[in-house]
């Protein structure tokens, strides 16, 4: 699936790629919803209704990304209300043995992620993942979403990077799409991102169902 001996550069997305997406698809769709109801006195239906037109005018957008915008929009700490639920954070399957063994082989190994800076933390203070990557780079320090082409040109300029031998892993098809057109080489999309759910059509890419699937040949380049 992959040729390791054409990549230098591995690109790894966070939520639902290197983490279960389960948590923050229960965290807006059911923990929000539950506490904008007991804020503004709403029932759960009205709430989530309410909150699911939000949502969608917000979706790929860098504010859909952004905690300070949720906080300030919905009137609620956004932050504290992912504390409240973060037992829910989890690692796929494979992933410490899959950056070990990159990092192992000499490859950069960066995270480059649409989520806010709050959640960041968060998720590396509860998985452990940090010492593994060589940096962390979010969509909000560029100003732009990873769905923009123009968000792999910002990221150049903090981080330098061959896209013909660049390797970007993600859930998110715009996303894939939107490095593809940027030119980044190999492309790979996830079968399972949120893993109580049914699996996902990666349509035009290959994809794995852990990152296992991809470590053979992983070796120093």
């Amino acid at each position: 699936m992959i040729d390791w001996t054409r990549i230098r550069t591995v690109f790894l997305d966070m939520d639902g790629t290197l983490l279960d997406l389960h948590y923050d698809n229960h965290f807006w769709r059911e923990h929000v919803p539950l506490r904008f109801a007991e804020k503004h006195n709403l029932s759960f239906d009205e709430a989530r209704q309410e909150l699911t037109g939000r949502y969608h005018h917000r979706s790929g957008s860098l504010d859909w990304y952004c905690v300070d915008f949720w906080s300030r929009e919905l009137e609620l700490d956004i932050a504290e209300l992912k504390q409240e639920v973060a037992q829910l954070i989890a690692i796929h399957p494979d992933v410490p043995e899959f950056l070990q063994a990159a990092r192992d082989s000499g490859r950069r190994v960066v995270l480059v992620t649409n989520a806010h800076r709050k959640s960041l933390d968060l998720k590396m203070r509860k998985t452990g993942l940090e010492p593994y990557f060589d940096a962390l780079h979010t969509s909000h320090d560029i100003g732009l979403p990873k769905e923009n082409p123009a968000f792999w040109i910002g990221l150049q300029d903090r981080e330098s990077f061959n896209p013909d031998e660049t390797l970007l892993v993600d859930d998110s098809l715009p996303v894939l799409r939107s490095a593809q057109t940027y030119g980044i080489e190999h492309l790979l999309a996830v079968r399972f991102p949120d893993t109580r759910q049914p699996e996902k059509d990666p349509e035009e890419f290959p994809a794995i169902h852990t990152f296992r699937d991809v470590m053979s040949g992983l070796s120093r380049g």
